[in-house]
């Protein structure tokens, strides 16, 4: 066909991360490239994407082999060695997808009973309110996402509807009446009133247009993640001795995360860590809202509490904790954590007075420099302004946007600031000091776009393969409608991937979660270490299930 590999362009992004002046990847890991190895390459694209997402996340994962190993044989002395399975690194991609509890997958209605019911304001539950957050076409022919965020009232009223429509049921009923309420708008006037209230919609871009705003233009200049040195007044940190021996002992066994992160890609940082060994405890406030079926699979391996930073009590409480912390993940809009007290430059004077560094991660949508930093956002928003929906509404022969399959750009985001936060971990313990480590969806985006396209002949030699329900799709689809129809379409192409009992390797892990009232399978962690283990010390929970207090 067209010589395409995969597996040599994995390693070629790979190697081109590893020697990327820009990005914070210390000399010593550079050496470790030898160490790490890609396997499992397919003669054919699974993922109805034109985009090189199975070739990046396994790039990434190699960047967060090569910290590992580093970490490793720095505490241990241990010369690790690390396998990616190009396949199981795709499958990271859609992790909330591929996750169940007693089979019942995020697109089965019935696992709603298992749940913890964390959408506090209706916006998922109810296809009209969820709808608010969905890719419409305006009067004048452009496309603009709206984003009722989990509330969704604000949106609706601000296009002129009702908050709640009892009487829409059905999902083309809903999406005609919210589509004609954008199409009484420009696109510049719903811009206007988004700002005005504070919500998160964005217009769809190309990626060209993107980079001609002046947001687009300072983004493109920062480096796709960052270390930043917060202090470097504290010493080196010694790890904790391990609590019991091992032949092959986790590299974070004794790292203390508080987690202050929704929805999927902060919380996706808490999940790579927790799977080393580290003692994650996510804190939610019982006063904001979630997505509870993602909390099936993003909360593995953690402990999950509930606290109002705007209440003195667990303020106290929450300081407790943070006393014995090492790393604090934030996966809030830019400075509402440091508005509470607990952000960046808070954290670094409580190093100083410890005397012990903290490592900050920090993840949003747009970035942490430009006129759009602080502006709200998610993973189809930051789609939707990178260019990558316009990519991919092309790719299937159309004139128009839509959102890729599954929130991608969520997990590739994580997986960038885990890496960044693994790093900062090794710094610390070598040299001493506070890091803040960042990234954003928009970096994650314009990384993958730098890549290219799959060449045309492989291109449509793959799609031809997948179901024509795929090419029915249109802009003004569902996230839920366009990666359900894409998973149905991959899983007939490649069962291997999807089921256990046609598949030589298990790549999913199933555990009893009490939590759940069942079994839960989540996918196990892509990549496989020859001296050092990975894995989840605890299943699942919901939000704010335990107590405040640390857990092994």
């Amino acid at each position: 066909m067209t010589g395409y590999s995969q597996f040599a362009e994995a390693q070629r992004i790979f190697k081109t991360l590893l020697e990327d002046q820009s990005l914070p990847v210390p000399d010593e890991f550079k050496t470790l490239a030898n160490d790490v190895s890609f396997y499992n390459k397919s003669d054919s694209l699974v993922l109805p994407c034109r985009l090189k997402e199975c070739e990046m996340a396994a790039a990434l994962k190699g960047l967060e082999a090569t910290a590992a190993i580093a970490i490793g044989n720095l505490r241990f002395g241990i010369n690790d060695g690390a396998k990616i399975d190009l396949q199981h690194a795709l499958m990271f991609l859609f992790l909330t997808y591929l996750a169940s509890v007693d089979g019942m997958t995020k697109l089965d209605k019935r696992v709603l009973s298992r749940l913890k019911p964390t959408d506090l304001n209706e916006a998922q539950s109810i296809t009209y309110r969820r709808m608010s957050a969905n890719l419409y076409q305006t009067k004048d022919k452009r496309y603009y996402h709206i984003h009722g965020s989990l509330e969704a009232s604000t949106t609706l009223n601000m296009i002129g509807l009702p908050a709640y429509a009892p009487e829409l049921t059905e999902y083309e009923d809903v999406v005609n009446v919210i589509q004609g309420a954008v199409s009484k708008f420009d696109c510049d006037d719903l811009e206007a009133l988004n700002t005005q209230n504070r919500q998160a919609g964005v217009e769809a871009l190309t990626e060209d247009q993107f980079l001609e705003t002046k947001h687009g233009r300072i983004i493109l200049k920062e480096p796709y993640w960052t270390i930043e040195s917060l202090e470097q007044e504290t010493p080196p940190v010694a790890f904790t001795p391990l609590s019991t021996s091992s032949d092959k002992p986790k590299i974070l066994e004794g790292i203390k995360i508080l987690e202050l992160c929704r929805i999927i890609a902060g919380p996706t940082i808490g999940r790579i860590l927790a799977e080393y060994g580290a003692e994650v405890i996510k804190v939610t406030s019982p006063n904001l809202p979630d997505v509870p079926f993602f909390q099936v699979d993003v909360n593995v391996g953690k402990h999950t509490t509930s606290l109002d930073l705007k209440d003195e009590k667990d303020r106290e409480t929450f300081e407790g904790l943070l006393r014995d912390a090492d790393v604090i993940l934030d996966g809030y809009r830019t400075n509402a954590i440091e508005r509470l007290g607990y952000g960046p430059s808070k954290i670094a004077e409580m190093a100083k007075c410890r005397k012990k560094g903290y490592i900050y991660g920090s993840e949003n949508c747009f970035g942490f420099t430009g006129q759009w930093s602080g502006r709200p956002g998610w993973q189809q928003i930051a789609d939707c302004a990178s260019g990558v929906a316009w990519i991919q509404g092309k790719a299937l022969g159309l004139d128009e946007p839509i959102i890729p399959p599954f929130p991608m750009s969520d997990y590739g985001t994580g997986c960038m600031v885990a890496i960044a936060v693994l790093t900062a971990i090794y710094k610390r313990a070598r040299y001493g000091g506070s890091y803040w480590c960042k990234s954003s969806l928009v970096q994650y985006d314009l990384l993958l776009m730098k890549q290219g396209l799959y060449p045309d002949e492989l291109w449509k030699s793959s799609l031809s393969q997948h179901d024509k329900d795929i090419f029915n799709l249109r802009y003004y689809d569902s996230v839920d409608k366009i990666s359900s129809t894409c998973l149905r379409s991959m899983k007939r192409i490649k069962p291997e991937l999807f089921d256990d009992t046609v598949s030589e390797k298990k790549y999913m892990e199933e555990m009893d979660a009490p939590a759940f009232k069942g079994k839960i399978k989540v996918l196990k962690p892509v990549i496989e270490y020859s001296s050092t283990s990975v894995g989840f010390d605890t299943p699942s929970r919901p939000n704010g299930y335990d107590k405040p207090e640390w857990w092994k």
